[in-house]
C-alpha cells in the first residue's frame, strides 16, 4: 500500500487503523475501546487495556525463542570498551534489577529518577522500572544540581538510580557530588539511591541511603530474587520526561504505557524500515526523548539490536567515529542530530575518514533534533550514498509527526523538508487568528485533535499548564510552537520556532530560511541567525557562522558574501546586513543551538544559564565577539 493510501486509510477510519497497529503488542487484557473521546483533555487511547512494556521489549522475544539474539551493543570509545548483551541476558539483568528496586521499597506507580551516563545499565534501569510498574524520569547525566533537584521535587521521586560518574573526552563528571547537592536542596527527599560504580571514579556512598549496584544485584541473585512483569493500565504513565529546561521551568511530559508501545512498534517497520534482528542506532542520549524512544523502547519492542554509544561524533577519536560504529556493528539504519553531521563535515569536509570502513550495511540516515539545512543533507547523501531523511517530531509526541516512511514508500526527499505527515497526525498551517493559510504560506503548524497514540495526554501535575502551553491558542488543535509551510505536494517545511519568527519593519521573516542560505556558503560549517532588537525596524537579523577547518580567508570577505547570498535568495526585505564569525556555537548536549540565549546576549538582556548547555564558556566567547564589534545592546 502506498503512503497516500495508508494515510487515507488512517484518515477514513483512525480507530480501525490503530486497533490493527495494537495487534503488534502483547496485551494482558486486550483493549476493546480504541479511543475514549471523553477521557482526558482530548481523549485517551486503549483505556480498558492492560499490559507491560518490559514484557513486550524483552520477555516476549525470549519466550519466542530469540534469547540468543543481541539486544544491546554498548560501544564506549571514552573507556575503550565494548559489550554485547543478548535478550536472555537482558531479561536476567532487568528481572534482578526490578527485584532490587522492590527491595528498596519502590512499587507500582512510584517515581524513580534515573541520572546516568550512556551505559547499558541506563537502559536496564528504564526497563526495570517498566517491569515493576514504576514511573521513571530520566534526567540527562551531568545536569546541574538545581535542575536535578527541580525534577526530584516535581516528580516526587521515591528513589534515584545513578552512577559514580560520567566520562567525557577530556573530563570526568562527578555525578555523586551533583546528586548529593541536589538531594540536599530538594524539598522532597528520595528514600534510597542505587549507584553504579565505575572503575575510573569510585563513589563515596552515603550510609543508610545509597546502595552499590553490583553488591545489590549479587545479593538479589544469591537470594533467587527476580521481579515478574506487573499488570498496568494502558493509560498508566510509562515515564515522565522533563523538557530540557533551555527556556522557563521544565515541563513534565507524561507518556501513556499502551499507546506508547503501539505507536513506537508501528514506527520501526513503517517509518524506519527495520525489523527483528536488524541493528538500529540512534546516536543520542537516554536523557532526551530520542534516547527514550529509539535507543531504549522502540528497537527492543521490535526485536532489533540497539546500539548504546558513549562517545562523540568528533574527538573520540576523530571525525570518523560514526563510520567505525556503523561498519563494525553492521548498522542498518542510523539516526542522529544534524548538528553531529555539521561537526563531522566541518572537520572532514571530503569525508576522507570514511574510506577505511565498509558502509554497505547502511540503508538510511534519519536526522532530527533541529532543522537540518539542505547543504548538510546533500553532503551526507553524497558521501553515504543512501537516503538521508530529515524527519520532525517533538518531546511531546515521542515519535515522528512528519517523515519519509521508508517502510511504506520511499518517497522523494525534498531538501529542506522533513517529509510528509505520518498517519495519526492531521497537520495544518494556520494564521495567528486560527484561519487556514494557502499552501506555501508561512504560518503556525498545528495538529488537529485528538493526537495519536504516544503523544502526551497531559503534563505531570500540571493540566492547566498543558492546556495553556499547547491547546488554548488554537482551540481544537495542538500547537507545536513551530512555524512553517505545507507545499503543494503535501510536504511540510519547518522554518523556525514561532518565537524565532522575527518581525522586521512589519515583515514576518523566518530565521531558518536565512540559515538555510548561509549554510550553502562553501566556507561555512555551521551557522545561526537570531533577531536582534532594533529601534527603527523592531528587529534585525544577526548571523553567526563557524568556518570549516582550514579556511583562512578574511572574515569581512565571507560576511559580504553571506549578505549578498541572503539578498539574492530571500530579497532585500530580509534586511540581512550583519554576520559575525565565531569559533563555536553554544548548544545543548543534545545538539540544539541556543539561539534564544544568543539573542539575549546581543540585546544585553539577562538570561538564565541553560541547564542543558554543553559548554558555558561559549557564551562568554559570543559576548566578547559581539562586544568587540559593538553589537551588544
Amino acid at each position: 500500500m502506498s503512503y497516500k493510501d495508508t494515510y487515507a486509510a488512517w484518515a477514513a477510519a483512525p480507530e480501525e487503523f490503530w486497533a490493527n497497529a495494537a495487534e503488534g503488542i502483547d496485551w494482558i487484557k486486550a483493549p476493546k475501546t480504541v479511543l475514549d473521546p471523553d477521557a482526558g483533555v482530548y481523549g485517551r487511547w486503549f483505556t480498558d487495556g492492560t499490559c507491560n512494556t518490559c514484557w513486550n521489549a524483552v520477555d516476549r522475544h525470549v519466550e519466542a525463542g530469540h534469547g540468543d539474539r543481541l539486544a544491546i551493543i554498548h560501544d564506549s570509545p571514552v573507556t575503550d570498551t565494548k559489550r554485547e548483551i543478548t535478550y536472555a541476558e537482558l531479561q536476567d539483568e532487568v528481572a534482578t534489577l526490578g527485584a532490587v528496586l522492590q527491595d528498596m521499597g519502590v512499587g507500582q506507580g512510584d517515581r524513580v529518577i534515573i541520572y546516568m551516563p550512556m551505559v547499558a545499565e541506563a537502559v536496564m534501569a528504564m526497563l526495570a522500572c517498566a517491569r515493576i510498574g514504576a514511573v521513571h524520569s530520566v534526567v540527562f547525566g551531568g545536569f546541574a544540581a538545581p535542575e536535578l533537584a527541580t525534577r526530584i521535587n516535581d516528580a516526587g521521586a521515591k528513589a534515584v538510580i545513578s552512577a559514580s560518574c560520567g566520562i567525557e573526552t577530556k573530563r570526568i563528571i562527578d555525578y555523586m557530588s551533583l546528586l548529593n547537592e541536589a538531594i540536599e536542596i530538594a524539598d522532597k527527599k528520595p528514600e534510597a539511591c542505587l549507584i553504579l560504580e565505575r572503575e575510573v571514579h569510585p563513589a563515596e556512598l552515603v550510609e543508610g541511603r545509597d546502595l552499590n549496584w553490583a553488591d545489590a544485584m549479587a545479593e538479589a541473585r544469591a537470594k533467587g530474587r527476580r521481579a515478574e512483569c506487573v499488570e498496568v493500565a494502558a493509560t498508566d504513565p510509562a515515564y515522565i520526561l522533563y523538557t530540557s529546561g533551555t527556556t522557563g521551568a521544565p515541563k513534565g511530559v507524561v507518556r501513556d504505557t499502551g499507546g506508547h508501545m503501539v505507536a513506537l512498534n508501528w514506527s520501526m517497520k513503517n517509518i524506519y524500515n527495520v525489523e527483528a534482528g536488524d541493528v538500529f542506532w540512534a546516536a543520542s542520549d537516554v536523557g532526551w526523548v530520542v534516547g527514550h524512544s529509539y535507543i531504549c523502547y522502540a528497537p527492543l519492542l521490535a526485536g532489533c539490536t540497539t546500539v548504546v554509544y558513549e562517545g562523540k561524533p568528533v574527538g573520540t577519536p576523530d571525525a570518523g567515529a560514526f563510520w567505525r560504529v556503523i561498519s563494525e556493528h553492521n548498522v542498518k539504519v542510523f539516526f542522529t542530530a544534524p548538528t553531529a553531521f555539521r561537526a563531522i563535515r566541518g572537520q572532514d569536509h571530503e569525508a576522507a575518514l570514511m574510506a577505511g570502513y565498509d558502509m554497505s550495511c547502511l540503508q538510511a540516515l534519519f536526522l532530527a533534533g533541529e532543522r537540518s539545512d539542505p547543504a548538510t543533507l546533500k553532503w551526507a547523501e553524497e558521501h553515504l550514498g543512501v537516503p538521508v531523511i530529515d524527519h520532525w517530531w517533538q518531546t511531546e509526541t515521542g515519535w515522528a509527526i512528519s517523515a519519509i516512511p521508508m517502510g511504506i514508500e520511499a518517497l522523494q526527499v525534498k531538501h529542506g523538508s522533513p517529509g510528509v505527515p505520518m498517519p495519526g497526525y492531521d497537520v495544518q498551517v494556520l494564521d495567528d487568528a486560527g484561519n487556514p493559510v494557502p499552501n506555501g504560506t508561512l504560518g503556525n503548524i498545528v495538529v488537529k485533535l485528538p493526537l495519536p497514540p504516544s503523544c502526551l495526554p497531559t503534563l505531570w501535575n500540571a493540566e492547566d499548564r498543558f492546556r495553556k502551553s499547547y491547546l488554548n491558542d488554537f482551540p481544537g488543535y495542538y500547537a507545536t510552537s513551530d512555524a512553517g509551510i505545507l507545499d503543494e505536494d503535501g510536504y511540510l517545511h519547518i522554518m523556525a520556532r514561532t518565537d524565532d519568527i522575527i518581525n522586521v519593519a512589519g515583515h514576518r521573516l523566518s530565521t531558518g530560511a536565512m540559515e538555510e542560505v548561509l549554510a550553502h556558503h562553501k566556507d561555512v560549517a555551521e551557522c545561526a541567525v537570531v533577531g536582534k532588537a532594533d529601534e527603527l525596524k523592531g528587529q534585525m537579523p544577526l548571523g553567526f557562522f563557524v568556518t570549516k577547518s582550514g579556511v583562512n580567508r578574511p572574515e569581512e570577505e565571507i560576511c559580504a558574501e553571506l549578505v549578498k547570498m541572503v539578498r539574492d535568495e530571500i530579497g532585500a526585505v530580509a534586511a540581512f546586513k550583519t554576520a559575525v564569525a565565531v569559533q563555536r556555537l553554544p548548544k545543548t548536549r543534545s545538539g540544539k543551538v541556543l539561539r534564544g540565549t544568543m539573542q539575549k546576549i546581543a540585546d544585553a538582556e539577562e538570561y538564565k544559564m541553560p541547564a542543558a548547555i554543553d559548554d558555558p564558556a561559549i557564551l562568554d566567547e559570543i559576548r566578547e565577539v559581539l562586544e568587540g564589534k559593538g553589537l551588544v545592546g
